[in-house]
């Protein structure tokens, strides 16, 4: 498959990996690419089972977030590109999706982690999929040439996310669209200590970064299986909002990301509580921020999808 109409310079393939850049030289950049390689490196190694629920449900909440009733709707929608990048493929499991779905479509899975060689070895045989180990804030790809661009649960963990997006927005054809998702800010307690980890994971092993992780993965499941239901005053001033609510929400939302989810396992959830706290990089935004950060990329709105986790949506360049 040859990718010179793509990339704006020849690119060495290494271990069936294109490589455009091979790290940051930004130390939060940097710091960030490092806990993704350790993060994807040590799940993928984890129990195989698990790890395609993770899959399947990742799926089904993707098809939620960008507004495809289901998967013969993302096919069809698919089936007249030329290019798509799924910009920050991780293990690359949405890539070689998006590549059966549409087999006459150029797949292009890029990462900045090592995560990108476990991803190009698992799916080396799929004919219409290729991958790239880059920066999706600085992708080496010409403009205008991607018919759509997937940047699923990554744009907030590069250095400056705006600049990301207007990336992206310049590879992207006009009239075509960026799918992207940026996480959302919670109550101001929680949003404190999550800043606090923002510099202190960069003095922190990841190694004990996984151990945390687990702790909390456990002290999640623990308050969970109390099944205790509390009514909740509002609290403007801390934004928390009143209600009735789980105590283990009430306090995941407001004060600790102490993630559990029985469905998806216990690796999956810590997994999942690791890639809150330890990359240096993550940023969160008021879905009013992130819809100026659509305006300011020159894109339009398609659809916009807003929950307590997360902001998402499709967005046409002008």
């Amino acid at each position: 498959m040859s990718i010179d109409k793509i990339f704006l310079s020849e690119l060495p393939l290494i271990n069936g990996v294109y490589i455009a850049s091979e790290d940051s030289d930004l130390e939060n950049q940097s710091q960030t690419n490092e806990i993704f390689s350790h993060k994807w490196i040590k799940y993928s190694q984890e129990q195989i089972e698990e790890q395609e629920r993770l899959f399947k449900f990742q799926k089904e909440w993707y098809l939620d977030l960008y507004s495809f009733e289901n998967e013969e709707d993302l096919a069809q929608y698919l089936s007249d590109k030329e290019y798509v990048l799924d910009a920050g493929c991780g293990l690359g499991y949405k890539a070689k999706w998006f590549a059966d779905l549409s087999p006459g479509t150029t797949i292009i899975g890029m990462d900045f982690s090592d995560a990108i060689f476990v991803a190009a070895t698992k799916y080396k045989d799929i004919g219409n999929l290729l991958f790239v180990k880059g920066d999706i804030a600085d992708t080496k790809i010409k403009d205008n040439v991607i018919s759509y661009v997937s940047c699923d649960q990554v744009i907030h963990h590069t250095e400056v996310p705006l600049k990301t997006m207007q990336e992206l927005t310049r590879i992207l054809q006009k009239g075509q669209e960026l799918a992207t998702y940026v996480y959302a800010k919670k109550a101001i307690p929680r949003e404190l200590l999550d800043d606090y980890f923002r510099e202190r994971t960069k003095e922190i092993s990841p190694d004990d970064m996984w151990k945390m992780s687990e702790q909390l993965t456990l002290l999640g499941r623990r308050l969970s299986d109390l099944n205790i239901e509390i009514e909740v005053p509002d609290i403007p001033l801390l934004e928390i909002k009143g209600g009735k609510i789980d105590l283990q929400r009430f306090i995941y939302w407001n004060f600790l990301k102490c993630f559990w989810n029985e469905d998806l396992g216990l690796n999956t959830s810590i997994s999942t509580n690791y890639d809150w706290y330890a990359p240096s990089n993550a940023e969160r935004y008021t879905l009013q921020e992130f819809l100026k950060m659509i305006e300011d990329s020159n894109l339009e709105n398609s659809f916009v999808h807003s929950e307590e986790a997360c902001h998402s949506g499709r967005f046409k360049k002008k």
